[in-house]
């Protein structure tokens, strides 16, 4: 069975290579993520700044209390840029892990997170209004959901690799 094929998540694992390959889909899934988040950071460098920039000018415009806040938008922009590169540093670093020593947490960590930001999107997209509507263009945030579709697909592929990499080493450990 080759990598590709063990991304399934319904394909039978019955070998410890597939359950290896399967696992490491969940860290495809992982790199996935990293390159989608160095998007992200690229974008909230360049065009995602102004948009930021503008929506607090607009919040300090439209309440007097809030008009301290345009003055640090540049502050804020820079610490969600570092925020960023953090997260893409972590991910990574998970990402490696999970593809040198596949666990069963790994990917049960991340599916937790993608269901989080499938939800929290969608649930965005349902409360838009004219105040905060092109917050992001639309096309970034619907690449941004086929990203987490492809990622959950992938992690659910590494859960059932992992789970049956471990019952194969718990069979090996009860035949010594």
């Amino acid at each position: 069975m080759s990598l590709i094929s063990s991304m399934n998540p319904t394909a039978p694992i019955n070998t410890r290579p597939e359950a290896i390959a399967a696992a490491r889909a969940s860290a495809i899934a992982i790199f996935i993520g990293v390159a989608w988040g160095i998007v992200g950071v690229i974008y909230l460098a360049t065009a995602g700044s102004a948009v930021m920039e503008a929506a607090l000018a607009d919040a300090a415009a439209q309440n007097p209390d809030a008009a301290g806040m345009s003055g640090m938008a540049g502050l804020m922009t820079g610490a969600a840029i570092g925020t960023g590169i953090f997260i893409v540093i972590i991910q990574l670093v998970l990402g490696l892990v999970q593809w040198f020593k596949p666990n069963i947490v790994i990917p049960i960590l991340f599916t937790v997170l993608v269901v989080y930001g499938i939800g929290s999107t969608l649930l965005g997209l349902t409360m838009v209004n004219e105040d905060v509507a092109g917050a992001n263009p639309m096309w970034f945030t619907v690449l941004g959901l086929v990203v987490l579709v492809v990622e959950l697909v992938l992690h659910i592929a590494g859960i059932r690799g992992a789970n049956a990499l471990n019952k194969m080493n718990k069979a090996e450990q009860a035949a010594y």
